[in-house]
């Protein structure tokens, strides 16, 4: 499909009277994409088409590593102090419009508007630390490593990055890299998931606005010929990603073999474990919140409730009875608490999975299949739903299932349930509900994920603290934001001096 031909550009993308046909940014302007394919952008909880997006690919690539590359060396020399000053206007900027952004992530993602708006936040959270990059960029020195001869190390930016973004936080996820890559002194692109194009729209508006210079920042839209493109281009010196596991190590490999830097975050198995110590009421709100928030579609929902001994009788029904105070409906309606799922195709897929749980004799305590919405027939609900008697063996309590799904599984004892979690090839994130300390310290001790909370339901790092999962979950050695973007976004050069 190609673009009307009755086309007008506003505030950086194509309308007609029907439907919006977004574009691209490249070199500081807004401008049409080679694509001859155009997907669709859907509102989850009405089918509303709301806008195409280009199946963008090589051509726009190279339009934009071209644009990137020539704006690198200006903006390298650039000052640090000076390269963060338009950080400053991006930050109020974000702050004016962030119910715009908000609203504009919840009609094409489908979560409710104050998870739209807690995302907008997190993402503001890292210009805020980008600001800060003329002291996190430092470099070391020493004196007299021998006789007369000094030694120091300076940080330099590596020229141009790329982000390629996941559907679940459209507005949240580029921005744990471009602010960071940028007041390094490289330059970026983002192409975010073709899904959900229009937050980053929005964005990189409120970037034009800022004042970045032409070139330093770009957005590209498509799907896997747009990536293989980012993957390949000989221009890009490094390249972030979110999203599965299996694209993540696709992608890992790929960008490696072709000499990038890669830092690749996969999927999860979450499990939080819930000691008979625990306060049962507490463990089991914030484990339902953990869970069913954004429609169970993030990589940080603890999706498996492991229940040590006699704490599985004690949450059982607790589970149940907080996932069915969940108010499920169009995100940015008063009072819901919980959206519908991305697609049709994903709803199916998450359908299946509850009828594969069936099928394996897991036990259904809440079943959310059949969940009609009068005022949205069209929209991609589904209801909460709850299995117990889950083992690790089943599909439903190995596989990332990505959708509002809670499992519930039982471990005679603590030392079970340690080698349930570590047996699992993801480790990206986990809690421990315990009044314990001791148990609190050993379990954080002897688990692998990366993420633990203890008494906390979404273990998710500020921005000042690095977010990324272990093993399968994982590939690279530099995360996302943190003390680790100042190191993945720059290398260190050690200069020997001596004076004669």
């Amino acid at each position: 499909m190609s673009a009307p031909r009755d086309q007008a550009v506003i505030n950086g993308h194509s309308t007609t009277t029907a439907v919006e046909t977004i574009q691209t940014y490249i070199g500081g302007r807004w401008v049409a994409s080679d694509a001859t394919r155009f997907g669709e952008v859907r509102n989850p909880a009405n089918d509303e088409l709301l806008a195409r997006v280009p199946m963008g690919g090589a051509s726009d690539v190279d339009r934009a590593v071209q644009a990137a590359a020539k704006a690198f060396p200006l903006w390298r020399r650039t000052p640090v102090v000076n390269r963060v000053k338009p950080l400053f206007k991006l930050k109020y900027l974000l702050e004016e419009h962030l119910e715009d952004v908000a609203r504009t992530c919840t009609r094409e993602h489908g979560k409710t508007i104050d998870e739209s708006r807690n995302s907008v936040r997190r993402a503001i959270d890292n210009v805020d630390l980008a600001i800060g990059t003329p002291d996190r960029m430092m470099g070391t020195s020493l004196e007299d490593i021998a006789a007369g001869i000094d030694c120091h190390t300076v940080r330099q930016p590596l020229g141009v990055f790329a982000a390629i973004t996941p559907f679940n936080f459209p507005a949240m996820v580029p921005f744990w890299f471009l602010p960071h890559a940028v007041a390094c002194g490289n330059t970026f692109i983002v192409k975010p998931s073709e899904r959900v194009p229009l937050s980053q729209i929005k964005m990189f508006e409120l970037l034009h606005e800022a004042g970045f210079p032409e070139g330093v920042v770009n957005l590209v839209h498509g799907g896997k010929e747009a990536v293989d493109a980012i993957l390949d281009h000989p221009g890009i010196s490094g390249v972030s990603f979110v999203g599965s596991t299996p694209v993540a190590h696709y992608v890992y490999k790929r960008g490696a073999e072709k000499g990038k830097r890669v830092q690749a975050l996969g999927g999860a198995k979450n499990f939080v474990v819930v000691l008979p110590d625990a306060d049962m009421n507490r463990a089991a709100a914030i484990s339902t919140e953990s869970c069913f928030g954004c429609a169970g579609e993030r990589c940080l929902a603890n999706s498996v409730v492991l229940a040590v001994g006699d704490a599985h009788a004690a949450i059982k029904e607790k589970l149940v009875a907080e996932a069915k105070k969940l108010k499920v409906g169009d995100g940015l309606e008063a009072g819901v608490t919980m959206g519908p799922v991305i697609t049709k195709q994903h709803r199916e897929k998450v359908l299946g999975y509850i009828e594969k749980g069936i099928a394996e004799g897991a036990t259904l305590l809440l079943d959310g299949r059949a969940h009609p919405d009068p005022k949205n027939p069209n929209g991609y609900f589904l209801g909460p739903t709850i299995f117990d008697g889950v083992t690790p063996e089943m599909t439903i309590g190995h596989e990332e299932i990505f959708g509002p799904v809670l499992c519930l599984m039982k471990a005679k004892d603590f030392d079970e349930a340690v080698e349930i979690v570590r047996k699992h090839e993801l480790g990206n994130a986990t809690s421990i509900f315990t009044s314990s300390g001791k148990w609190a310290r050993e379990y954080r001790y002897r688990v692998e994920p990366s993420m633990l909370g203890v008494n906390i339901g979404v273990a998710a790092p500020m921005a000042f603290f690095p977010f990324g999962g272990a093993k399968q979950s994982f590939f690279g050695d530099l995360k996302a934001h943190g003390r680790d973007a100042i190191e993945f976004y720059t290398d260190k050069k050690v200069v020997i001096t001596r004076w004669l």
